[in-house]
């Protein structure tokens, strides 16, 4: 387990180099035991793998949601090599340890060592690790359309995100959004024969951050928040600019619509363009995400806190590709090794104990719910 984790960081998976080394890493482990792993390989580097252990289907199946790809990282920022895949002082070094490619190794291990045991499954097992989650969502996207179609039903899906070995049943969706405003450039000598997008973002940012997104705060998650986190306008100081773009990032609960979000947003442009006949903008959604909220008294959160040795659960502060696969069963949770705080920080690492913990944790919920 430990040996693959490094090789997984070693491969880099991010964006810009794509996730098909980190998969090969992880077909070979899995050939290693005697298990057959599918990739999918598109735009020449990105991927996902899967591995779909058949069984009689006396019981629901069991799928690990894992995601391949890693958030870049600058070396300047970092006390060593971010990709080194090390181990020092009880730890595994590097990019990606945490979030989530120790819970991903942990994952697969468990399964390589229940298959290894020789006990028979009386319920599909299926690892299925996917590209792009922290940008795009677009492996978790392909994967519902192809691979996901041989999966029968399951009794849980579990992804196994950092959380410090804690069972979440909630999270906020993300709604990102791009607010584009047009004008018209000119010399910055003579303004008056352009049309100013900056002049005429500023009262729609001002209208922005007075409005509140109609909704009714969530038991556990809150509220829903929008917050303005981008401005970009202009290309130089002698020219009048041509458009202005903002950025908005949306978190959303539970049954909310973020179509309505995106039509109220549409109603503040009319309202601006009612009251000024040279606006003109338009709305991009950058991403989307919904919400996650699977009942905390379920069968599978119980058997799942049962295994455990726990009756608590509690909500992720982050958002996850989980929503992407509920077509495939409503019950998902969020477990695995690592501190949640320690993603997309430098010098990040994962505790070798807490990677053992997370394996053996799998490996009580594999044979509880399969054996």
């Amino acid at each position: 387990m430990q040996e693959l984790l490094k090789q997984m960081i070693q491969a880099a998976p991010t964006d810009g180099n794509g996730e098909l080394r980190a998969a090969g890493v992880l077909v070979d482990f899995f050939r290693q035991h005697g298990i057959e792993a599918a990739v999918e390989v598109w735009d020449q580097n990105r991927a996902n793998v899967t591995v779909h252990l058949s069984s009689s289907r006396q019981k629901p199946g069991l799928l690990f949601a894992c995601h391949l790809d890693v958030v870049p990282a600058d070396p300047a920022r970092w006390t060593f090599d971010p990709f080194c895949g090390i181990e020092k002082d009880g730890k595994i070094l590097g990019r990606g340890a945490t979030d989530m490619l120790g819970g991903a190794a942990a994952a697969a291990a468990a399964i390589a060592e229940s298959v290894g045991s020789g006990q028979s499954l009386m319920g599909d097992l299926i690892f299925a690790i996917t590209a792009g989650e922290e940008t795009d969502s677009c492996g978790a996207r392909r994967f519902m359309e192809t691979a996901a179609e041989s999966i029968g039903p399951l009794s849980g899906i579990i992804l196994p995100e950092p959380t410090s070995m804690k069972i979440l049943t909630a999270h906020r969706g993300i709604l990102w959004v791009e607010i584009h405003v047009y004008g018209k450039s000119a010399h910055g000598s003579m303004p008056q024969l352009g049309l100013n997008a900056i002049e005429k973002m500023t009262p729609l940012l001002s209208r922005l951050f007075g409005w509140s997104i109609p909704h009714k705060p969530h038991p556990d998650l809150g509220a829903c928040s929008m917050s303005v986190n981008g401005i970009h306008g202009g290309t130089a100081t002698n020219i009048v600019p041509d458009e202005c773009r903002v950025q908005l990032d949306i978190r959303t609960l539970p049954g909310q619509s973020q179509q309505l979000i995106l039509c109220d947003l549409q109603a503040l442009l009319d309202e601006r363009k009612a009251n000024d006949s040279e606006f003109k903008a338009d709305i991009r959604v950058l991403r989307s995400v919904e919400a996650l909220e699977t009942d905390a008294r379920c069968d599978f959160v119980r058997a799942v806190c049962r295994a455990m040795g726990t009756e608590q659960t509690g909500i992720a502060t982050f958002t996850t590709d989980g929503p992407y696969f509920r077509p495939l069963c409503r019950d998902l949770i969020i477990l695995g090794p690592g501190k949640p705080g320690a993603c997309h920080k430098p010098d990040e690492s994962i505790d070798i104990a807490e990677l053992k913990k997370a394996k053996e944790c799998y490996q009580r919920i594999i044979r509880d719910l399969l054996q």
